[in-house]
């Protein structure tokens, strides 16, 4: 298997692996990414990777055994001589006891998982409490990251990295890739000395459009239709798409293949995908012709635009968030959260590529457009939280995360500088944030909406728009505009 096929192949089946062996670790992107620049914040810190091979086949006894059957026309005739089956077949079946783990056992991740931790524990290693996938040693200066039998290893000190290694390897055979070079499906371009390193996945657009067959017919660079605003009616209705015939069952599985496809590789690489992708899963039951020419749009933008990095450089590592929502963009009267999550110094100065984005249909009915972005503001602070905490399992402890917004009510009700009397029709989950900053969780400014990354992920853009912003999308580089103020 070459290189550009394992890296497609990485990103289907990594979601495959998280449902079928749901009772393993399995770190998350989240995760990986704030490991990853917590990498290249520690001083002389490397990345490493290492692999399990055959980790469920291991000696994993079951703790009951199972029962299958498996027709003889299957069994080739090689394995029927070798093992002497024949006497053992009735009525043209094999009937096999299974007293080991095995691939398709779903009990098999959950056995293998337990056996790995008792192992591990011997030698000092034990996973995170609060953080799923994450493990650290009791002593050692050492740290990894699991996704299911895929280890991200992180060390300062060649004893320790010798150690976990020694460790794995008395029990099962590993093996290891010193450049740290691939993780996930993600490939990483480290330069330990500028402490920078680029993330990509340089193979799977191309091997994605060559496998639906599918020939750009143009240049596009927005992923989505842009409804050009009509300005100064005092009454504006909603658009009705007129009635469509449905698509046949063929058509609608493809559409949702290419959306799971294209989910992932948004989430790990690109999240200028996610506004389009958030409005086609939408109609992705009951897809119509329209439905078919997003897909066709958007697999345009990605072939006009194959190749998304992500920078990442060292910093403090001080988690810092910019909020913003766009009021009645959605059909059925919704509204849209937008949030952009990233890395910087206190005062966010040093630009840095982001960890996390939302662009998310907020589910209650907005009553009006600060209560949007109040509401946006709840969904990126509750998105924060497990974010906090595993930057704290990292050893890095957090001040009150900065949330930006570019709307002075919501900063008001937020700061409590805005009398709630008149605000009565906020939902009251939204008062959760409020307490949570008084706890000194968050903390919420204003800045003007020019600077406000989040803005992005929440409304459908014109194609210029989105060439001025890809580039800062990936390291968010509005915060050099802003350095001195």
């Amino acid at each position: 298997m070459n290189r550009a096929t394992e890296s497609f192949r990485a990103g289907n089946y990594y979601l495959i692996f998280v449902f079928l062996f749901y009772s393993t670790d399995a770190a998350d992107l989240m995760l990986i990414k704030l490991f990853l620049n917590s990498v290249l914040s520690t001083e002389k810190a490397k990345f490493i990777t290492a692999d399990i091979k055959d980790f469920f086949l291991a000696d994993n006894p079951l703790l009951s055994p199972e029962h299958m059957r498996i027709h003889i026309r299957f069994v080739p005739d090689e394995i029927i001589n070798q093992y002497n089956l024949r006497p053992l077949v009735h009525n043209d079946w094999l009937y096999i006891e299974i007293g080991k783990g095995m691939y398709g056992l779903k009990q098999a991740g959950y056995l293998a998982n337990q056996n790995l931790k008792s192992h591990l524990a011997s030698y000092g290693y034990r996973p995170c409490k609060h953080t799923r996938g994450l493990w650290r040693h009791d002593t050692r200066n050492i740290q990894f990251v699991l996704v299911v039998d895929d280890f991200g290893i992180k060390y300062v000190h060649e004893k320790d990295k010798i150690h976990l290694l020694n460790a794995l390897r008395s029990r099962y055979k590993i093996s290891v890739d010193e450049t740290g070079e691939n993780y996930c499906g993600l490939t990483l371009a480290w330069n330990y000395h500028s402490r920078s390193l680029d993330i990509s996945m340089p193979n799977y657009i191309p091997n994605l459009l060559n496998h639906l067959k599918f020939e750009s017919t143009n240049l596009e660079h927005s992923p989505h239709q842009h409804n050009i605003p009509v300005y100064g009616k005092k009454v504006q209705y909603e658009h009705e798409s007129p009635s469509l015939p449905l698509l046949s069952k063929n058509e609608t599985t493809k559409i949702q293949q290419i959306v799971g496809s294209l989910l992932y590789y948004a989430r790990a690489v690109d999240p200028t995908l996610l506004v389009a992708l958030g409005t086609i899963a939408g109609d992705q039951n009951k897809p119509t012709a329209t439905t078919a020419q997003a897909i066709t749009q958007i697999l345009n933008y990605v072939a006009t635009h194959p190749l998304a990095v992500i920078t990442y450089k060292a910093s403090p590592m001080q988690l810092h968030i910019h909020s913003d929502a766009s009021y009645l963009s959605v059909a059925k009267a919704r509204s849209r959260a937008g949030g952009h999550f990233f890395l910087t110094n206190p005062t966010a100065t040093q630009p840095n590529g982001p960890i996390h984005t939302v662009s998310n249909i907020m589910r209650n009915v907005m009553a009006s457009a600060a209560e949007s972005e109040i509401g946006a503001a709840f969904v990126n602070a509750q998105s924060a939280l497990p974010l906090r905490q595993a930057l704290l399992d990292l050893g890095h402890r957090q001040p009150p995360t900065p949330i930006r917004t570019d709307n002075t009510t919501a900063n008001g009700f937020l700061n409590g500088t805005i009398k709630a009397k008149r605000t009565k029709a906020i939902d009251m989950r939204f008062y959760w944030l409020v307490d949570r900053i008084k706890q000194n969780q968050f903390t919420v400014y204003w800045k003007p909406g020019i600077t406000n990354i989040g803005d992005y992920h929440s409304k459908h853009h014109p194609p210029s728009h989105h060439q001025k912003m890809r580039p800062v999308i990936f390291n968010s580089a509005y915060l050099i505009q802003e350095k001195g103020k």
